[in-house]
């Protein structure tokens, strides 16, 4: 659409007195744009995003003495381009924000990048704008905010219900020039921040796919090395049961046809019975081996711990566990210490309490102890507020720094072959995670092994 012919048009000044007060008032102007300037720049100097406009609305208007003044920003409407309003300052006060089309409108001539000047009769110079009739706008100056890729991002436009004079025009030409390079730069810093704000919130939603994948294959990994140990560990015991059996069936035959025959010697007799006997011990060995290690199993994949909790003196419950231990203890000449406050009470699920505790006793017995020196094993609690501090730690062979990386893996031992099954440690993290507590693993190759154990909420009185 052309811009009217009023839209450039300047009142000139009919005599040489009327010069010289145009002059007057032409420096006059240029000291109010200054003092003006340095108002709005102060006032909007801290302000970002919609407080920004916002302020700079206000005193645009006040500066200017208009009744109206609009920050919008260019966007697509149904029907074509229009202005959807970051701030409008309407008299007196803020108005309602709001979006409209740019056919029809000064303001298609602003976003055009051409600035529009109407001093009077805007609304007879645009009929079809509907807006300036409610506004009752009799005069028009809009400036385009352009950014720095030379593209317009929005109008920075003042409307008054008055015709507007020749000092305001110089004194809105001034400011609006200023403030819509400011306001372009403001809208460009809001685009950016968007566009920050989508590409971190996809590169966050790739981070959480891409770790919720590892967490998959990495229980996946868990699960295979898992079922593979199990499957070595439970194949040993069978093997050697399938084995004893095919022994003990042909050492069976062997004794039928002795008692058979005609003539049959006592000691060949009592030869055959010692070999089934022996045959029957070594199948009824593993398969209780192979048994021992399924409930394990069963324990892990069940989660344990599924009892309910009760109310627990800690210091008896640890004493009755270690007496419990009594013959490990006594077996491989070790000792133990329990430093427990005397009236330390804890509410715990108890088996799960005393099968985490004996875990680690055993596993301190097993993987402890050092030819020529005795073994201590120390169990250690005490309250951090609500939560129960709980350590067992011994003084034994102590472990090196990849082993204690793995300890934690179900069915990983040091013992593989010598009675280790590599579920201990894993079943007591497994029940301390249960609980929602911690569990982390200290100590040095030489010095000992300590686990520590923090159980929150559980704590009822010391």
């Amino acid at each position: 659409m052309s811009l009217p012919s009023s839209t450039n048009s300047t009142s000139a000044p009919s005599t040489s007195g009327a010069a010289g007060a145009a002059l007057f008032d032409e420096l006059q102007a240029k000291q109010l744009a200054e003092a003006a300037l340095r108002s709005i720049t102060l006032s909007t100097s801290k302000a970002q995003g919609e407080e920004f406009f916002r302020v700079l609305v206000k005193d645009l208007a006040q500066a200017m003495q208009v009744h109206y003044v609009i920050a919008g920003e260019l966007c697509q409407l149904d029907d074509g381009e229009g202005i959807q309003t970051l701030a409008v300052w309407g008299g007196s006060d803020y108005m309602p924000n709001i979006s409209y089309s740019l056919a029809c409108t000064p303001c298609r001539n602003v976003t055009d990048q051409s600035m529009c000047f109407l001093p009077c009769d805007v609304q007879q110079a645009y009929p079809e704008d509907l807006l300036l009739v409610e506004m009752g706008a009799q005069s028009y100056i809009g400036m385009p905010m352009v950014g720095s890729d030379g593209k317009t991002l929005g109008i920075l436009v003042a409307l008054d219900v008055r015709p507007m004079a020749e000092d305001t025009r110089l004194l809105a030409l001034s400011l609006l020039s200023i403030f819509a390079a400011r306001c372009a730069a403001e809208l460009q810093h809001r685009r950016r921040e968007v566009e920050l704000e989508a590409l971190v919130a996809t590169r966050t939603q790739a981070l959480a796919e891409a770790q919720t994948l590892l967490h998959e294959r990495e229980k996946l990994a868990a699960l295979g090395g898992m079922l593979a140990g199990m499957a070595h560990e439970v194949n040993t015991p069978v093997g050697v049961a399938i084995t004893s059996s095919s022994g003990l069936k042909t050492y069976a035959r062997e004794l039928i046809e002795a008692v058979r025959a005609e003539k049959v010697s006592r000691s060949h007799l009592q030869e055959l019975s010692l070999r089934i006997e022996r045959a029957g011990d070594l199948v009824l060995r593993n398969l209780e081996r192979a048994a021992d290690l399924l409930a394990s199993f069963q324990t892990l994949t069940n989660a344990q711990a599924t009892a309910a909790p009760v109310e627990l003196l800690l210091s008896q419950e640890l004493a009755q566990l270690l007496a419990a231990h009594w013959a490990e203890f006594d077996q491989r000449g070790a000792h133990h210490c329990l430093e427990v406050p005397a009236g330390l009470r804890v509410r715990l699920p108890k088996g799960s309490l005393g099968q985490m505790v004996s875990n680690l006793l055993m596993n301190a017995l097993k993987h402890g102890c050092v030819e020529g020196r005795t073994l201590t094993v120390t169990i250690k609690a005490n309250a951090v507020g609500e939560d129960l501090h709980l350590q067992v730690r011994d003084d034994g062979a102590g472990v090196a720094p990849d082993v204690r990386a793995h300890m934690l893996e179900p069915f990983y031992t040091t013992k593989r072959g010598q009675g280790g099954t590599g579920l201990g440690l894993h079943l007591v993290f497994m029940m301390v995670q249960k609980i929602g507590g911690q569990l982390s693993l200290g100590g040095a190759p030489g010095s000992g092994l300590v686990v520590d154990i923090v159980l929150p909420h559980c704590v009822l009185g010391v």
